[in-house]
């Protein structure tokens, strides 16, 4: 969902982080708002600072995920990483990696993976997500349930109040045999909260479904209101035949970089506890 952010007077400081090295906003000055992907960016880098020499990492799938892998590259080509292991989420994210020269992996490897980094398309309260709009979404969740640390990166259009609050697709990865059926039964399953699935197709296709990495269609659900206990809703799709894994990604995120206009918010899980940073871009970086 584009977003319209209003101009604003960006902090010297932030302007001065491309000479340091720490982040690459474009043209940021007074007169030059931050755009949609100049926050994806900023979150990206904020949490390319959790990555070590040495580690592990799960390399994330989408457009913010993609300024994340891009500077994990800048920062091994720079010297100042070494020895990075990264496993990919999808075979989009695999070419991205394999053409700036990043070393990969896979789980059969690494059965634990040090730390992951990838966006999220929502963002709850609590810090449950929806994942796999791009259409990544089992690649995604093997990998970040796999993780010691899993950072999401999002601008502030992704905070919802509830999963499916923002109108837009919650997808199911299903397997092509009579999908159709597993439509309906999803719908089913939802009635209460206005459910509408559809089968995702190729845009300009001609009407031809859309397949995952891992040869499935996706189904698209959308909801009119809250479907209430997400474990329980997710325990109810993952009982019906057919269904591969859907994208709610419950209790995975260890925390949440959020980069909106007026700075940086960062939420954290401690224990039993949420806790909560915001800064200006004046002393984030």
């Amino acid at each position: 969902m584009a977003v319209a952010y209003p101009h604003f007077p960006v902090p010297e400081a932030l302007a001065a982080v491309e000479s340091q090295e720490k982040m690459v906003p474009s043209a940021a000055s007074p007169s030059c708002p931050l755009t949609q992907d100049d926050l994806k960016r900023i979150s990206a880098y904020r949490a390319v600072e959790h990555v070590r020499s040495g580690m592990v990492v799960g390399l994330g799938t989408g457009s913010t995920a993609k300024h994340a892998v891009d500077r994990i590259a800048e920062l091994l080509r720079q010297g100042k990483l070494k020895d990075i292991v990264g496993i990919p989420t999808s075979t989009k994210t695999h070419e991205q990696a394999v053409s700036l020269g990043i070393p990969l992996s896979d789980l059969d490897s690494h059965p634990v993976v040090d730390l992951s980094i990838d966006g999220a398309d929502e963002v709850d309260p609590n810090l449950n997500l929806v994942k796999g709009r791009g259409g990544s979404l089992l690649r995604e969740k093997m990998v970040e349930s796999a993780s010691k640390k899993f950072v999401v990166i999002v601008d502030e259009s992704k905070l919802v109040n509830h999963i499916g609050g923002s109108g837009l697709n919650m997808p199911v990865e299903v397997i092509p045999f009579c999908w159709k059926h597993s439509l309906k039964r999803l719908e089913g399953l939802f009635a209460d909260a206005g459910c509408v699935g559809e089968l995702r197709k190729i845009p300009q296709s001609g009407g031809k479904p859309y397949v995952t990495d891992n040869g499935n269609y996706i189904i698209d659900l959308y909801f009119d209101r809250d479907m209430g206990d997400l474990n329980k809703a997710s325990d109810a799709i993952l009982r019906l035949p057919g269904i591969v894994d859907h994208g709610m990604f419950i209790g995975l995120a260890s925390s949440v970089i959020v980069a909106g206009v007026d700075g940086i918010t960062v939420k954290t899980k401690v224990g039993n506890e949420l806790q909560v940073v915001s800064l200006s871009y004046k002393d984030a970086f």
